[in-house]
């Protein structure tokens, strides 16, 4: 089920992800990370993703210019007894923060979460983002859980 919704500030702008928006995307995504990226491998998996029902990008695009991204999963978890999506990444470029487009993105995603019959929407990001954990608690989000990583190098060895 796709997301067609429209918003006072961002109508027109909010529509699902194509193909042809994976370098948009990239671009984000590298910006949020603070690093470049493989294109190819970025490219590949994002290909990948659009395939795979359980994602769901969304995009806001004034324009045709892919401004920011928001990346929804959705799936069955045992622990919650039922399907629940999450947003794996969210990335709104520096010149369009702070206009209300990653609230609309995150509207948009729990409508989509609620139409698909997701029992919780959830949301992760890096412990020295205050202003996305601040964003998340005025969508109404709250810190709930830990989650706890371990990154691994090209041998498959821990860093």
């Amino acid at each position: 089920m796709e997301w067609t919704g429209q918003s006072r500030e961002t109508e027109n702008h909010i529509r699902p992800a194509a193909p042809e928006d994976w370098e948009g995307v990239w671009r984000l995504v590298c910006a949020l990370e603070g690093e470049g990226l493989s294109p190819e491998i970025f490219r590949g998996i994002y290909m990948e993703q659009m395939e795979d029902g359980r994602f769901h990008g969304l995009v806001w695009a004034p324009g045709g210019r892919v401004s920011a991204f928001l990346n929804l999963r959705m799936e069955r978890q045992l622990h919650h007894a039922g399907l629940v999506a999450e947003i794996v990444e969210l990335v709104v470029s520096q010149e369009c923060r702070s206009q209300g487009v990653g609230e609309e993105l995150v509207q948009a995603a729990c409508a989509l979460a609620r139409e698909n019959g997701c029992v919780q929407i959830e949301a992760a990001c890096h412990q020295v983002r205050r202003d996305a954990h601040r964003f998340y608690e005025r969508m109404g989000m709250r810190n709930r859980h830990f989650k706890f990583s371990m990154e691994f190098s090209a041998a498959g060895e821990e860093r």
